[in-house]
């Protein structure tokens, strides 16, 4: 039997968590609302796995649980924000309903956030736009993690630094979420956990050695940028790029060396009225997005796929019929239900 949660009870649920944790109101409906939403698209390291983490960041002090960001400058079309360690989730979902906003009146918007904590996954937070047909991008990095080497080096001085992008088109939007390493520290924790090893050799051991184990990253291994010692110099641009984007834009980063979990993210958003038209834009990308779909495919059993067509699957069938939580993460739900005293979250069976 399969153990499914309605979504509606869960948010409720994990709401009530992050409420009874101190959270203001709207920043707990927030971090639950982002981490559900990474469930239901299948990004499961990225979804309610995170959460007693960020519950235990809340007691140690990490993540502050109450207030606003400062808003550092402003011009219009450009600002900048001091998170103030603040939930991840709010800060980003603020962020891309602020640059919707004045990318109405200015064409484009961008926001960079310093010194705000875990974002979750970025692929959450696009459809804000692109259902109302603004084009969207977001980075993050964390300026307090340093587990990828650069191209030709041995020693971690990058994160995964993932980038995002929200295409909308005349029906589903195009959502890529791409990271600047060949995979993420989450997957590499949930396999330690499990006495597991990544599929591939996709970490470098501290000597220069391929390995497939997770259990090094905590020695110092690193793990490998995207194109990895063959073409690995491309995710190494990409995450130059990255830090430029949000660590230099915001202007806190690595070089103020922060302690703790701290991330940078920059948001931009377009509107697509502003430039050819939001007719025309659609036009472009829908056709761009039939082109690959109706592509001769190399295997015939796999046709071509669009990013995030199969994570959009995946969320409606998780509202029609409940969504599925990766093993362990309901009894440590619970778990911290207990704690803050409130009624378990229960599944059903199907």
């Amino acid at each position: 039997m399969t153990e499914r949660f309605d979504v509606a009870e869960l948010t409720r649920f994990t709401t009530d968590l992050f409420t009874k944790a101190g959270l203001d109101e709207d920043k707990a409906a927030a971090v639950s609302r982002y981490l559900i939403e990474a469930d239901l698209m299948g990004h499961t390291t990225h979804g309610l796995a995170l959460a007693s983490w960020y519950l235990q960041s809340v007691r140690d002090g990490v993540m502050k649980t109450t207030g606003s960001f400062e808003v550092v400058s402003d011009r219009g079309a450009a600002q900048c924000w001091n998170g103030h360690r603040l939930p991840g989730a709010w800060l980003t979902s603020e962020a891309v309903r602020s640059a919707i906003k004045r990318a109405r009146e200015f064409g484009t918007a961008t926001i960079a956030i310093a010194n705000s904590h875990h974002i979750g996954a970025l692929a959450a937070y696009l459809t804000l736009a692109t259902d109302q047909s603004m084009l969207v991008s977001i980075a993050s990095s964390s300026p307090s993690g340093a587990q990828v080497a650069p191209f030709g080096g041995l020693d971690g001085v990058f994160t995964p630094n993932p980038v995002a992008w929200g295409i909308p088109t005349n029906d589903q939007p195009v959502l890529i979420d791409i990271s600047a390493s060949i995979t993420t520290v989450n997957m590499g924790k949930r396999l330690q956990r499990e006495g597991r090893k990544y599929d591939h050799d996709w970490l470098m051991d501290r000597e220069g050695n391929l390995t497939s184990d997770p259990a090094l990253l905590d020695g110092g291994a690193t793990l490998l940028p995207t194109g990895g010692l063959d073409h690995g110099q491309k995710g190494y641009g990409m995450a130059l790029s990255v830090e430029a984007l949000t660590q230099g834009l915001a202007g806190y980063g690595r070089a103020d060396a922060p302690k703790g979990t701290n991330a940078a993210v920059t948001v931009s958003v377009y509107d697509p009225d502003a430039f050819g038209g939001v007719d025309n834009f659609i036009g472009q990308s829908s056709w761009l997005r039939d082109a690959c779909l109706n592509n001769r495919p190399r295997d015939p059993g796999n046709p071509v796929r669009l990013p995030g067509q199969a994570a959009l699957q995946r969320k409606e069938q998780a509202i029609r019929e409940g969504v599925r939580l990766y093993p362990g993460i309901a009894s440590s739900l619970n778990a911290e239900a207990d704690y803050f005293g409130i009624a378990p979250v229960l599944a059903h069976r199907s």
